[in-house]
C-alpha cells in the first residue's frame, strides 16, 4: 500500500484531515458511516493509477476535529466541506465523486449544489429515507435507537439501528431487538461504510486473537472511536435529509446510482432504487452489501473504476 500525502485544511466550524495519492483527474472518496478516509484502503492505490485520489475524516471524525464538539451536524455543511476539497486539489477541472453509504448522501447534495464542480457522482446506497412511501415506520425507528442510546448506551443501540437497517423490507419489528442475534458486538458496526451488518464477521474477541496491522489497527480503534459521534450526531440529521429530486433528476448525465448486489430490499438499498427509478436511469449494482467496500475491495474498485470512466 503507497503510503498517502496528508494535508489539513481549514474549514468553517472543523480542522479537515486529508489524504492524497497518485496523479490524474481528482477522485474524491467520501467516507460513510464511522469510517474516515482509510475506509478506501482497498481500492485507492489501483485507482491512483489514473487518477489523483484524495479522501478525508468527515468532520468531527477521528483527525477532523470540531471547533465545538457539541455543534449540530447538518448534510449541507458536510457537502460544503466536500466542495472546499475540490476547490482546494481540482480548482480549474470538474471532479469525480464517490460516496458510500451517509458519504453517499453528502455526493448527492455536492452534486445538487455544485454541478459545475462534479464530472460525475457514484452514490453508493445514500440512506436516504425520507424519499420512501414508509418513511414514518422509519423515523420511529431512529426515535427507538436514539432512545435506546440515551438509555442502555451505545452498543445495544447499534445492535438496533443494524438490525432495522438489514431487515427486508415487509418484516416487522421483534418484540425485543435489545440483544438480536449476532449484533451485540462492536464489530458489526465498525466496518468503514458503518451502516449495516451484511458482510460483517468477526467477533471483537476474534479480532484481538488475530493482530492487526498497524495501520489496520489504528483504523479499526478510530473507527470504533467515531461510533457515538455517528449514531448520535450523523444518524440523526443525514438520515432525515430530503435530496432535491428534480435538481438531481436534471443531472442523471452526471449521476450514477448504486447498490449492492446482496442487499436487496435492505433499508439504505431501497432509496437508491426509489432514486434510480424517480430519475429513469439503471442502478447499477455493485458486488457484496452495504460494505462491499470493505468485504469485496477488489471487484468493487473494479466497478468503480469502469463506472467513473463510462
Amino acid at each position: 500500500m503507497t503510503d498517502p500525502t496528508t494535508g489539513r485544511l481549514r474549514v468553517d466550524g472543523a480542522t479537515l484531515h486529508y489524504e492524497v495519492r497518485g496523479t490524474g483527474p481528482l477522485l474524491l472518496l467520501i467516507p460513510g458511516g464511522a469510517g474516515d478516509a482509510a475506509s478506501y484502503d482497498g481500492i485507492a492505490d489501483d485507482l491512483a493509477i489514473d487518477h489523483t485520489v484524495a479522501s478525508y475524516d468527515p468532520r468531527g471524525m477521528s483527525r477532523s476535529p470540531l471547533d465545538d464538539p457539541e455543534a449540530t451536524q447538518q448534510v449541507a455543511q458536510h457537502a460544503d466541506d466536500a466542495f472546499r476539497l475540490l476547490e482546494l486539489l481540482s480548482p480549474d477541472t470538474p471532479a469525480r465523486v464517490t460516496g458510500c453509504s451517509s458519504g453517499a448522501i453528502v455526493a448527492l447534495h455536492l452534486l445538487a449544489t455544485h454541478p459545475g464542480r462534479v464530472a460525475r457522482v457514484v452514490a453508493h446506497e445514500p440512506p436516504v429515507v425520507e424519499v420512501l412511501p414508509d418513511a414514518a415506520e422509519h423515523r420511529a425507528m431512529l426515535t427507538r435507537v436514539q432512545d435506546t442510546f440515551r438509555r442502555d448506551g451505545l452498543m445495544p443501540a447499534v445492535a438496533e439501528f443494524a438490525a432495522a437497517l438489514s431487515r427486508p423490507a415487509g418484516l416487522h419489528r421483534p418484540a425485543d431487538l435489545s440483544r438480536p442475534a449476532g449484533l451485540n458486538r462492536p464489530a458489526d458496526l465498525s466496518q468503514p461504510a458503518g451502516l449495516s451488518r451484511s458482510g460483517a464477521e468477526k467477533p471483537v474477541a476474534a479480532e484481538a486473537a488475530i493482530e492487526l496491522p498497524p495501520r489496520a489497527a489504528a483504523r479499526a480503534e478510530r473507527t470504533r472511536a467515531n461510533m457515538p459521534y455517528f449514531l448520535g450526531r450523523i444518524v440523526p440529521s443525514f438520515m432525515a435529509y430530503v435530496p432535491d429530486l428534480e435538481r438531481l433528476a436534471a443531472l442523471t448525465d452526471r449521476l450514477v446510482l448504486a447498490g449492492g448486489a446482496d442487499s436487496r430490499g435492505e433499508l439504505p438499498y431501497r432509496p437508491a432504487a426509489f432514486l434510480a427509478e424517480r430519475c429513469g436511469t439503471e442502478l447499477v449494482h455493485f458486488p457484496g452489501g452495504h460494505i462491499g467496500l470493505s468485504t469485496h475491495p477488489t471487484e468493487f474498485g473494479e466497478l468503480l473504476r469502469k463506472v467513473l470512466s463510462a
